[in-house]
């Protein structure tokens, strides 16, 4: 059996593995602790990060976005849209909300790994106008909900997810309409809940 390798809180170790539920794949998740670098993670993945999905065959597959194209071709196309205008839209969404992602967790990294005194401010308001700037264009651009999930809004939920995590109080203001899309997106999916990021 396939098995995807993960942390709780990552939100790109919860967008594939609500990709994987999505597409009716069964796969086993096993959590790894990546300050460990322990050998069953660094065998798959060289870079020691998560998530890694290990096929049958043992072969590692990395990069949450990677995976969410291999789940995609596997499944014969449940994740992503068929016509190529629907499809970029649900791909630019995900590496939006990967993005913004990224500049998150550099905030988180920046202070979990740095003695306060050492945390850069500049840096960090750096990539906190990033997290503004793309929070405000989803607010301004919402997909629409339909009765299917695609590789962008799922990825667009793990986001808001690991906000709701590591940053509520902090993004809210200002965006009603991303707030409504989230709890929209839970109702109507609810099977996703105990896959987004959890402390």
């Amino acid at each position: 059996m396939a098995v995807i390798l993960y942390s709780p809180a990552s939100p790109y170790s919860a967008k594939v593995r609500m990709a994987a539920a999505w597409c009716g794949l069964d796969i086993e998740a096993r959590t790894v602790n990546t300050a460990d670098q322990p050998a069953e993670l660094v065998a798959v993945n060289p870079l020691g990060k998560i998530p890694v999905l290990v096929t049958d065959e043992g072969e590692g597959i990395f990069d949450s976005r990677v995976i969410t194209q291999h789940l995609n071709r596997i499944s014969g196309g449940a994740l992503f849209p068929r016509k190529a205008e629907k499809r970029l839209q649900a791909e630019r969404l995900e590496a939006l909300a990967d993005g913004i992602c990224d500049c998150l967790l550099a905030h988180v990294y920046e202070r979990r790994a740095r003695p306060a005194e050492k945390v850069h401010q500049p840096w960090l308001d750096g990539q906190w106008q990033k997290v503004t700037r793309g929070l405000d264009h989803l607010e301004a651009n919402l997909p629409k909900l339909g009765k299917k999930a695609d590789g962008g809004q799922i990825a667009l939920a793990a986001l808001l997810g690991y906000l709701a995590l590591r940053f509520e109080g902090q993004w809210e203001r200002g965006r009603p309409k991303l707030k409504r899309w989230a709890k929209r997106f839970d109702e109507r999916f609810p099977q996703f809940a105990a896959l987004k990021p959890q402390g």
